[in-house]
This record gives C-alpha cells, structure tokens and sequence, in this order.
C-alpha cells in the first residue's frame, strides 16, 4: 500500500514505488498480490495502469485529481540512489473504498511504508485497511520504514510500530530512529531487541548494505552476509529483499531460509537496471524447494 510512481532514473523512467515492487516480486513466487495507490488522470497514470496491466499485477488503483508521482533519482559514484520526491500528488490522495475494506478481511499479507502517510488522507487509508484485517487469520503487517526527505514524523513512526508485527528496517533508519524515541548510545543489535519486545514484534528485519543482514525473532537471531555482486544499482532491491521473504514465510519456509533466500533475491536485483526485474527461474523455484 502506498507509493506508485515514476523514477526518473538517468537511463530514462521505470515505474516504481515501494509498493508496486513488493507487489510485483512477491507475484513472480507465485502468490497473489495487488498493489494499492493512486494515480492521475493524466498520461504517465494511465501509463502506470497499462504497465501493472501487462506484468499481469492485480492493483486496486484509484484514479484522483491529481498529478501522477515522479521521483527525480540520481546515483552516486557506487550506484546508490538519491531522491527528490514531487508532493502533493496522486498516492499521496489515496481513498478508503468498500472494495478495500472487502480486500483487507482477504488479506494474509500487507506491506506499508512511512513514505505514503506523509499526507492525512493515504495515511488514515493505510491506518484503517491494517485496522480493518481479521485478528484471526495470522496475517502479517509489515512496517518497511521509508526515511525520505523529512516526510515523517516520531507519531507517524510510533502509531505503525504499534499497529505493525514485523518491522523492516535499515542501518540508517534505526540509528535516526534512535535519536527520535531516545536511546542512542547503545549498539544496533540491542537497539533491535528494544523495538522488538517494545512493539511485541513477531521479527525485526535489519538490513545493513554490504555489512549483511539480520533478522531478529523473540530470543533468536538471523544473520546472512551481503553477497559480493555487480551493482547495476540498487532502486527496488530492499523491496525486492522483504517480497522474497514474505514469500517464503507464507509458503512455510523457516526464517533462516525465508532470510537466505531473500539476500540472493535482493543481491539478483541489484546487478539489473531498474527495480523490477524478471527474476530467474532458479530463485523463484527457492521458494517451493525442501531445503
């Protein structure tokens, strides 16, 4: 749920958006998805909607009067993007619709970001569909913080650690997420137990670039070393990172396995243009295989 949109990469556009990515990879391990944003009733709207269209992903997509989200993305000298995200457009008007709410009590799976509650309306959206799934079902809610620019606030971050229980998030993140709810001068790992237990979260995601990875369950702790690759760049990789592992938890892989499987996936995606790669058949086929 959130952000679709258009990055401006110097190649040229590609769609992207945090979730339309997620959306897109957790598909290609054969598990149904839908992304849900807005667009505008404009060119690259309708653009978007033809693209999501021809990848055979479902979306619930809103058309609002307002422009269709671009970002300007440049990379610097080790293929690392930097942002410059356009306010006050379509997903940043998102709609609470009965075909949402009918959605939410379907779902096993929802992936929001911080990004996409910068405004009121798609933040009481996002609030209200998470509000709005079973108890019952075991769904997981997972909260991929999205640090950009200033657009959040220590509320924002508060309210969806609370309604979340799975937390993703970077090494950067957590440290200005530290500063914010005031503990900083402890370590990493222990600043993830804290959030952990705090939040009673089933697992915390730590993703650390080249210094690897952890995933973080109560009284254990995963860790996979980053691979050495090619970096194209890196747009969509983490996106692509939390799709692989959604994936396989939902397909009943261990988190071990959910956690290795998604570094190889996010490492793949980091040597391809572009954040929405086709996947090869042989990580796709991870997901279904017995260790």
């Amino acid at each position: 749920m959130g952000e679709a949109l258009w990055d401006m990469l110097p190649e040229g556009k590609k769609i992207g958006g945090a979730p339309a990515n997620f959306a897109y990879h957790i598909s290609q391990f054969g598990i149904g998805s839908c992304v849900v944003s807005a667009v505008g009733e404009d060119e690259l709207g309708t653009e978007i909607l033809k693209n999501f269209s021809e990848k055979k992903l479902n979306s619930l997509i809103e058309t609002v009067p307002y422009p269709t989200g671009t970002v300007q993305v440049s990379l610097d000298a080790n293929g690392v993007p930097c942002y410059d995200i356009r306010e006050g457009v379509a997903w940043d008007n998102i709609p609470y619709t009965p075909a949402l709410k009918d959605l939410a009590r379907r779902t096993q799976a929802v992936c929001f970001g911080s990004l996409a509650q910068r405004s009121i309306v798609s933040r009481e959206t996002i609030n209200r569909f998470v509000d709005d799934i079973p108890e019952v079902n075991g769904a997981l809610k997972i909260f991929d913080i999205n640090l950009r620019q200033g657009f959040y606030t220590k509320d924002i971050l508060c309210t969806s650690f609370r309604k979340c229980n799975v937390l993703k998030i970077n090494d950067e993140e957590l440290v200005t997420v530290s500063r914010m709810f005031g503990y900083p001068g402890i370590d990493l790992q222990d600043k993830c137990w804290i959030l952990l237990a705090k939040y009673n979260l089933k697992m915390l995601i730590l993703t650390c670039g080249v210094n690897g990875s952890y995933v973080f369950t109560p009284g254990n702790v995963s860790f996979v070393e980053t691979p050495k690759v090619e970096v194209a760049d890196t747009v969509g990789a983490g996106d692509s990172f939390t799709a692989a592992f959604v994936a396989s938890i939902l397909k009943g892989k261990s988190v071990g396995e959910a956690h290795k499987l998604a570094v190889e996936v996010s490492a793949y995606v980091c040597t391809q243009n572009g954040a929405m790669p086709v996947l090869p058949d042989d990580l796709r086929r991870k997901v279904e295989a017995n260790d």
